[in-house]
This record gives structure tokens, sequence and C-alpha cells, in this order.
């Protein structure tokens, strides 16, 4: 048993160790050992996480030494004592006060009573800091550098002059303290060394969605491996969301996950193109047509009259949209007009309407013309039906979804008419959604566009609210911050988002923002101060500083820079 105990530290150890009076050469790496010896009279919690975040080679060890009280007591009245004494002396002589021994024994008494009452415990604390290089020159880089750090918070470093086999020995993890340099922290400064570790999103599965800047390590993240997996992404126009989405959905099909985008500027046609996916173009005049009032299919375990009704009620909505403020009596009379509408073509709750021909906005609005108190509504509908919005919300769906990638562009419609179209969109994929069950994302461009209309909010918050249960993830996308959060239904979906994106934000949002997410100034200030694909990525209880970084070919698919754009042609 020893001897295969000699033979693992054979293995272990190096063969050679070449030591000088300031470093080690340990094989091809130089390594030194700096400890800690002076603290400043406050630390503030975090102070030690440049120096644990620093995305170099280094090795930290942090001994804790607990001090009896009673002893910690004594020292301290004799301490107490000899400044007193010290005090009382330069009064008789008639000097000048001394604010620094005043200020010692202020804080000695203030130690001593925290002791006393068991408020605070006393401790030896010895900090020891490995570094590692190539050679000499690049290990004093690092060693100015790390000095440097500590010493803008007024903590002082020194190396382990003719001791460094003894430093390296101590930051080894053996638990070994051979140096025994230690400085007496009472628990307050003690704790702020703590936690001793940094924010980490690495995981063995999902997609790469950037750089932390914190550390340099890659963020790894499944989206569907947290409670739901919806995405919120705000940021200000320029700031590289629509290139982050576009990336995401490139990485999450690669991965077998099925994409659907609304986009609102045409903004994924070429990544579309790139992969062979589908890309509808809904407008007054496009050739592609979804109409509202197709059938939905039943899903298995689902009755047919539960999936019409609802569905009758997502309807209502899109209708109450496209008519503006309606009665109540108003509303009740559009569920019944919707019902015989339906009605009309033996699509009842009941029956097997599988093949039912599907009624069209024509057929609700001759319903409405003959009912008592509808004629005004289908009035109010004509311009959806012949008038000059009569295009896409009159005709039969003639789109086949039969695709990994499907991208609706709503670009080439008018402003008012985009909050009907997303509607419209929304509707159709969440019937796609609920008959078959696979693993899908949904990104929604420009989310506000449907947050601007209560009737829109209700429907979108619904989608992400119900998304879990059909293995769906939805990715909110907005630029005007201010309507989405202000809106009932905007912090509600944000809520039922288990990942958020912040990119860079105008100082007009950045408060409303850092409310929302109990932002801290320097976490404010990196918003405002970010460059383009820079910002924080939250993950459940979990931030980093994210930097997105995406492959040359990657980045030839999905960009929108004008200027390369021009290059590529």
């Amino acid at each position: 048993m020893e001897n295969k105990f000699e033979e693992i530290k054979n293995v272990i150890a190096p063969a050679a160790l070449e030591v000088s009076s300031n470093y080690i050469k340990i094989g091809d790496k130089v390594t030194k050992t700096l400890f800690i010896f002076t603290y400043p009279r406050y630390l503030s919690t975090g102070w030690f996480s440049p120096i644990i975040n620093l995305p170099e080679l280094l090795d930290i060890s942090i001994f804790v030494h607990p001090v009896e009280t009673a002893l910690a007591l004594k020292n301290l009245r004799k301490k107490a004592t000899q400044i007193q004494a010290q005090l009382s002396e330069r009064e008789e002589k008639g000097l000048v006060r001394d604010p620094i021994l005043e200020t010692a024994f202020q804080d000695i008494e203030n130690l001593r009573d925290s002791l006393q009452q068991s408020r605070e415990n006393l401790f030896n604390i010895g900090v020891y800091i490995t570094l590692y290089a190539d050679n000499v020159e690049e290990l004093s880089k690092l060693e100015s550098r790390v000095t440097s750090m500590l010493e803008s918070r007024l903590v002082y470093l020194k190396s382990a002059a003719f001791q460094q086999i003894d430093g390296f020995t101590s930051t080894l993890p053996i638990a070994s303290d051979k140096l025994s340099i230690h400085t007496s922290l009472n628990s307050s400064p003690a704790s702020s060394l703590f936690p001793f570790s940094s924010a980490n999103l690495t995981s063995d599965e999902g997609v790469l969605y950037g750089i932390n800047r914190h550390n340099n390590t890659l963020i790894i993240f499944d989206r569907f491996s947290l409670e739901n997996a919806n995405v919120v992404i705000f940021a200000k126009s320029g700031a590289g969301k629509s290139y982050f989405t576009k990336l995401e959905a490139l990485r999450l099909m690669m991965l077998g996950t099925d994409v659907l985008i609304i986009d609102p500027e045409n903004e994924y046609e070429n990544l579309a193109t790139a992969v062979g996916g589908s890309f509808f173009k809904i407008s007054l005049t496009s050739d592609n047509n979804i109409n509202p009032f197709d059938i939905p299919p039943i899903p298995k375990g689902e009755s047919s009259g539960e999936v019409l009704r609802s569905h009758i009620v997502n309807l209502t909505g899109l209708i109450k949209l496209m008519l503006g403020k309606i009665t109540p009596s108003e509303d009740a009379l559009l569920d019944q007009a919707i019902s015989e509408t339906y009605a009309a073509n033996d699509v009842v709750p009941g029956k097997d309407f599988a093949n039912a021909p599907p009624p069209l906005l024509e057929n609700l609005q001759t319903v409405l013309e003959n009912m008592e108190g509808g004629r005004e509504m289908a009035q109010r509908l004509y311009k959806f039906v012949k008038g000059s919005y009569a295009g896409f919300t009159n005709k039969p769906t003639n789109i086949d979804i039969k695709n990994r990638l499907i991208v609706f562009s709503i670009r080439d419609l008018e402003e008012e008419l985009r909050p009907i179209a997303m509607y419209i969109i929304l509707n159709f994929i969440w019937n796609l959604i609920r008959s078959n069950l696979k693993r899908r994302t949904l990104f929604i461009d420009e989310a506000w566009w449907m947050m601007k209309h209560e009737d829109g909010a209700t429907f979108l918050f619904s989608l992400v609210k119900r998304a879990r249960k059909y293995y769906l993830g939805v990715t909110t996308i907005t630029q005007d911050i201010e309507d989405f959060l202000n809106s009932p239904y905007g912090r509600p979906i944000l809520t039922n988002s288990s990942l958020q994106l912040l990119l860079k934000q105008s100082s007009a949002t950045i408060d409303i923002l850092g409310k929302a997410f109990n932002l801290t100034q320097s976490e404010k200030n990196l918003l405002l101060e970010a460059e383009v694909g820079q910002g924080l990525f939250f993950a459940g209880p979990n931030h980093v500083a994210i930097q997105i970084i995406a492959s040359y070919y990657e980045d030839k698919i999905i960009t929108t820079n004008p200027e390369q754009l021009l290059q590529q042609q």
C-alpha cells in the first residue's frame, strides 16, 4: 500500500523544481506566491471578486483560524490601555490631538463590545495568491496587474521572498498553511471574502449564448431546463437584439428544435433562405394568407367542444381588436354571432367537424347584418371584408407550415394592421402547437405592438403562460420598454419568463428597467455604456455580463449591418 502511495505521488509531482528567491519554475510554467499583509479600515462586499474572476491562471487559498474570544478580549484590553495612555500623555503635554490614535481607540472599544456581546468573532486570516505564467516577464506583468487592482482598494500584497516553496504549498488543495502569515479580522470584514465563487452559466447541454465577461467562460444554457422556456429581450434600436435572436434560432435548429418567428422588418429572410426555411409575407396584396376562422385540429386527450370554445374566445378577441371598443352587450352579441357562423358550416360542439369547410370573415359580417343590434358592428367590419383593409383577413389559408423554420413577415402592413396581423399569426401558431407536441421556440419581434391593445396583450400573456405545457418557449423582443412594462400584462409576462436578456439601454428607460430587475448602479452603467452585443443575461437566480459572439459563417448568415450586406452582394 505504501509503494502504491509513492507511485501516486510520483505521477502527480513535477519532474523537478527550479527555485529562485522570488519565483519557482515548474515544468514550462513560472509561478510566484503573494500574500495579503494589510487591509483598509473598511472592506466592502465583493472587493475580492475582480481577483477571483480574473481570466488568468492563478490559485487562491484563504485560511481562517478562529481566535478564542477570551484571549482576544485580553489582548484588546492591553492594546486599549496602551493607546489610552498615549492619549493621556499627549493631553498632559498640551499636544494637538491625534485623530489616528483616537480612531484606533474607538475601533478597539467597538470591537471589544461586539466580542463581549457575541455579535462578532475574531479570526486570523491568511490569504495567498499563486500566479502562473510562461516566463518571468509575463509573471511580472501579471503581478503588477493584481497588485494594482488590490492597491486601488487599499489592500496591499507582498511576495513570499525566499519562501516560495512554502507559498506554493499553501495554495495547493491540501489545506496546509505553510506560510502562516496572518491578519486579524473580525466576522464582518472576513465575510467580505466570500462567496468564493463567480457567476457561472456553463452547463453540459444547451446552446452557446455568448461569453461571460466576468471570467471569460462560455455561457452554455438549455432554456428548456428551467420551469419554463420563455425569454424576454429588452434593448434599444441597434443594440443587437435581432442579431442575438437569429443566432439563437440557428443554434437551436442544430439541436433539433423547430423555430417560428414573427418578423416586423424582414430581418430574418436571409436566415430562412440560408437554412431552407419558409418565409411568408403577410400583407394586403400578398399571395400568402391565413384565415383566422380556420377550424383548429383536435389534440389528443381534448374534447372537440373544449377546443372549439377556446378558439371562439380567441377569435372574439381578434374581432374586438378590429372593431375597437365595444359595449358589453355587443361583446355578448359578437360571441353569439361567431358561434352561429360556425354552426352554419356544421361546426358545433359534440360533432366531428374535422373535415368541415371553415367560414370566412365575410360570413361573420353577413350573420351580424341579420342579427338585431349587429348591423353597426357589421358596418365596422366592412373595411376588413371588402374595404381598404380587405386582403389577408378574408381569404382561405394557403401556406404550408411543414418546415423546421417558419418566418412570418409583416413589414409591408400598415401600422394600424400590425397588431391584428400578429394576433392572427399567433392564433394560427397556437392551434398548430396544440395539435402536434414538439420542441419549439416562438420569437415575437417588437412584441410591444400587441401590448398596445388590451385584447392583444391578454392573448400574448395567455400564450406565454400556457407555453410550457406544449413544450414551447416564447421569446418576446421589444425596444419600447416603457410601454411594455407599463402594460398590465407586461410584468406578468416578465415574471413568467425564466430567462431575460438586457442589451444596451437609453438613459430615458434605464431607471424603469433598473426598478423592474433590481439592478445595481454599476449594472445600470454597464447597460448604458455597453457596446453592440453586450449586456446582462439572466437565467433563473443567476445573471452575468454577456458578450454575444458568432462564428464567421454564422455572422454572414445573420448580419443586418448594411455595410456588410453590400459587401456580400
